[in-house]
Parts: C-alpha cells; structure tokens; sequence
C-alpha cells in the first residue's frame, strides 16, 4: 500500500534534516514540496522518475487529490514542508483525510525555524530566575486566533515568545507586546534563519520596529521576544557543584 510521509524539511539549511527524512526523499517515488520555503538542493535527492509537486500553488483538494490517485499503488509519497510539520505545517486536515481514506502515513519531525533562529542567536530559550516557558505564537491578521490567546494576553506572564508569521505586522506587534513588557524587553529578528542570506536585528521593543523597516525585512522571519536574550540570569542547579542528583553527589 502507499504511504505517505510528512517530512520536517527544517528552517532551510539542507544539512538540517533528519536522516530519517534524507533517507526516505531518496527513496520516494512523489514528493509534494512547500515551494519557495524549501531549499531546492533537498529535492536534488530525488531519485530518477521522482514526480514533484509543488504544494504553494495546489488546494488541498489537489494535493489530496496526489494522495486519492496513487492510494492503490505501492508508491511513496514524501510531503515535505518546511520547519517542523506540527507548527503552523497544516497537516491535521491531510491526515483527516488520509485517516478517512484508509491511506497509511508518518510523520518525520523536523528542525523549527525558531530552535535554528535561537542556535544562530547564541541564545537558550529557557533560564533559570528568567524564563522557563517558551510560547510559540503569531500575530492575528488573515488567520485569527483564539479569544485570550492575542499577543497582548500572553505578554502579561512575560514568557521567552518566539513569534511566527508575523513581521509584516511589526508595528502593531510591537503594540501589542508593549501590553505586557517593559519598552527594554530585548527583541530579536531572524530573517532566513540557516539560509546563506540569514539576517540578525537585534534590539529592544522601543526600537525593533524601525530597525526591521529600516533593513527591509517583510517576510520569512522569526521574532523572538524575552530576557532570555540578554545577560542577566542565575546558573543551572544541573552543573552546580553543591546540587546533588542520582549521578553526582554534592562539594
């Protein structure tokens, strides 16, 4: 039977997915791609005769529609998207439909753009006295979100927040974040984070939003917001010599 595989591309650089989903893009005889956010030298894998689709211009009925015609056959069908499947991915409706349709299928996880944006930032998410919650989330605009879930609401616990899709609203995030941080809450922007053309802004919530105007930056960004970006924080109980735990004891 076919099998279709959900395959975490990661944030752009190619050496950033998983053997797992290298593995099976070498093997897969359709590959259904995110266009544009996927680096073209992932597809470069394929096997000869490999069908490629490009998922930016297909419906879901049309990308379904890949699934519905080859769900007889042997094939395997990689479904590539970029980041991580499970974060803004749009997987949950083509798993319905596959579940619905008898059609077996895997997810491979992959590399988010905010986990290689905090790696190229030098930066650990979580502190100890500064942060230990980490609010994945985007600005509502064409896709809304959920009542008690807008930006402003969640600034109130002053959480690290990594910011998705939402650059082209920086000035009313700024706003919103404003509701709930101090104006000198540090402010980091990644452009392209892992591409040869990556970008790093750094600034604070006054400032961030002219700086990004002022380089330009529109779209494929990660924002992430928080203290955890600055340099003030107290040292982890795991490597502190007067904390015991079951492999070491205490000095």
């Amino acid at each position: 039977m076919v099998k279709v595989y959900f395959i975490g591309a990661g944030p752009g650089d190619p050496e950033l997915i998983t053997v797992k989903g290298q593995k099976i893009l070498t093997e897969a005889d359709i590959i259904i791609y995110a266009g544009s956010l996927i680096n073209p030298k992932l597809l470069e894998l394929r096997k000869p005769g490999c069908e490629l689709y490009n998922s930016a211009v297909m419906s879901l009925e049309e990308i379904t529609g890949v699934y519905e015609k080859e769900g007889d056959g042997s094939k395997i069908i990689a479904r590539l998207h970029s980041g991580e499947p499970s974060l803004y991915g749009a997987v949950k409706e083509q798993i319905d439909w596959l579940e619905e349709h008898s059609i077996k299928y895997e997810i491979v996880p992959g590399v988010s753009s905010f986990s290689a944006s905090a790696a190229v930032l030098g930066a650990e998410l979580t502190l100890p006295g500064v942060s230990q919650t980490v609010v994945i989330t985007r600005m509502a605009g064409r896709t809304p979100v959920p009542e008690g879930q807008e930006i402003s609401s969640l600034a109130e616990h002053k959480p690290t927040m990594c910011i998705f899709l939402s650059i082209q609203m920086i000035d009313e995030l700024v706003e919103e974040l404003k509701k709930g941080y101090p104006g000198n809450t540090p402010v980091a922007v990644v452009e392209r984070a892992s591409w040869p053309d990556e970008r790093i802004i750094r600034g604070t919530i006054d400032n961030i939003g002219d700086k990004v105007k002022a380089a330009g930056i529109k779209k494929t960004a990660m924002i992430i917001v928080g203290d955890v970006l600055g340099r003030t924080y107290e040292r982890s109980k795991l490597y502190d010599s007067s904390f015991s735990h079951e492999y070491r004891g205490s000095s």
